[in-house]
Order: structure tokens, then C-alpha cells, then sequence
């Protein structure tokens, strides 16, 4: 694997790469709130032979620059992830996306149908299913956080986090990771700069669009996901054309780690479609 920054429109973004421009179908992977490309270090190894595959860190996220006035909705994100396509060479691609990179790569399914190949969802927001009460929790306490230190706020996003894992020893070592950017006075505005642009409506306005998804479509979820019901994704199967769907047994939200074969096995019968 190798791992280099690209400038789109004044910020850098980093991501890292295996296999040959031009060789096999693009798989590109995209995390979600408020990880990193990390999420996806066991899937990855998991793609089958044959394929270039890209891990990407979101703007603010990670390694990638912090947004520092950029825009971070999921739109954003979006027309960021086709600009990186461009800069890389990437015609179309398998598009993998986990929580909000769910919603991420919906939205560029639909937007820009013809630089997706194909599309898997991974315990994905969609619609109006959003972990909504952290969104109102943070514009409740926007006018504070500046006075509040960023541990206590980490200790409430860790607290949070640690729901999604079943194996809670796992589980602290990938959230000390993620939350490392936004240790200091400045990560923390930048975490909540994140946690405002966080909108259901920016999945809500795809939501019709998603009946016009011809990208083949498999869907993952945790069956016992705290933060995305199941029945959610029951819904996005329903509403994507020939759309499908596997349970994971007594998982929760944080699947591409702790159920990598499962993820890993789900994107090899998708790349046979």
C-alpha cells in the first residue's frame, strides 16, 4: 500500500492506493463519522485479486487536512470524492461506504451514475435514519464548547462510539484512533464543524432518486446496529433496484472491523454481478 495527499481546490486530502492504474475495476472505500480510513484496514486485504483499491480520508478526517472553511456536508464530500476520481484517473469504480460514507456514495451513485460501477452500503444513513440526537445535541451545546475542554468531550464521543462495537477491548483501541484529531482546542471546533454539517435532509433529497440506481447494489448490516436499525436497511434495499441484503449475526455498527470476512465476502459476490 502506498499513501500520498492530493490538493483539491486549496485542501489536501489523503489516500492510499494498492494495485496499477488501469488494472481491474476501482474499488474505492469511504469511512464515515467520526473515523478514518483505518475503519477499512481488514476488508481491504480481503478484495479480490485484479483490482486497484483506494482508501480515502475525508476532508477533516484522519491524515487529510482539516476543512479550515471547506465545506464538509455530504455533497461536499461527494463532489470532493468524483474530483479525486478525475485527479487519479478513475473513469468508474465499486463504491464501498460505511455511516455517513454511505450517504456519501449514494450520493454520487445518483449525482454522477456513470462513475459507479457498482455500490455497497455498510450500515449506511440514508433517508431521515440519522443518529439525529447527536446532531441536536451538538447545536444544543454549540454556544458552550468553546468553554468546554476537548477531554470531556472526547470522553462523550468515546463513551458513544464504544455502543457500535461488540468486542468493547477492540472497540477502545479503534476509537482512540479516530478521535486523536480532534484532541486539542482546534480539533474540537473541528469536530463540531462535522457534527453540525451533519443534515438528514442532504440524504432526504436523493431519497426519491434512489428507484434510478442501475449500479448493481449490495447492502451489509449489523443485526443489532444501535445507531442504524436494521429497518433502515431493509428500506434502502426496498428502494434500490435489485438491491441486496445480508444480515450480520450479533454485530453491531462497526462491521468492516469486526466482521471484515463478512464485509470482505459480501464485495466479492457484488464484483461477480
Amino acid at each position: 500500500m502506498r499513501g500520498e495527499f492530493v490538493d483539491l481546490d486549496g485542501a489536501r486530502v489523503y489516500y492510499y492506493a494498492a494495485g496499477t492504474r488501469g488494472a481491474g475495476e476501482p474499488v474505492v472505500f469511504v469511512h464515515g463519522f467520526p473515523t478514518s480510513g483505518h475503519l477499512w484496514n481488514d476488508v481491504v486485504p480481503l478484495v479480490p485479486a485484479g483490482h486497484r483499491v483506494v482508501v480515502v480520508d475525508l476532508l477533516g478526517y484522519g491524515r487529510s487536512d482539516r476543512p479550515r472553511g471547506h465545506a464538509v456536508s455530504i455533497r461536499a464530500h461527494a463532489d470532493r470524492l468524483v474530483a479525486l476520481f478525475d485527479v487519479l484517473g478513475i473513469n468508474y469504480a465499486t463504491l464501498v461506504g460505511h455511516d455517513v460514507g454511505g450517504g456519501i456514495v449514494q450520493t454520487v451513485a445518483v449525482r454522477h451514475p456513470q462513475r459507479v460501477s457498482r455500490l455497497c452500503l455498510v450500515d449506511s444513513v440514508a433517508f431521515d435514519g440519522w443518529p439525529t440526537r447527536d446532531v441536536k445535541l451538538a447545536r444544543a451545546m454549540l454556544p458552550l464548547t468553546r468553554h468546554l475542554p476537548p477531554t470531556w468531550l472526547l470522553s462523550v464521543l468515546r463513551n458513544d462510539l464504544l455502543r457500535g462495537y461488540v468486542d468493547q477491548e477492540r472497540g477502545q483501541h479503534s476509537v482512540e484512533r479516530f478521535v486523536r484529531p480532534f484532541a486539542t482546542p482546534e480539533g474540537r471546533d473541528v469536530f463540531m464543524h462535522h457534527l453540525l454539517a451533519l443534515d438528514p435532509a442532504d440524504t432526504q433529497a436523493i431519497a426519491a432518486r434512489l428507484k434510478d440506481i442501475v449500479a448493481p447494489t449490495a447492502i451489509a448490516w449489523g443485526q443489532h446496529d444501535p445507531f442504524l436499525p436494521l429497518s433502515l436497511a431493509e428500506r434502502l434495499c426496498a428502494a434500490i433496484p435489485g438491491a441486496t441484503l445480508d444480515v450480520i449475526p450479533n454485530a453491531r455498527h462497526f462491521t468492516p472491523e469486526e466482521c471484515p470476512h463478512r464485509i470482505g465476502d459480501v464485495l466479492a459476490a457484488l464484483l461477480q454481478r
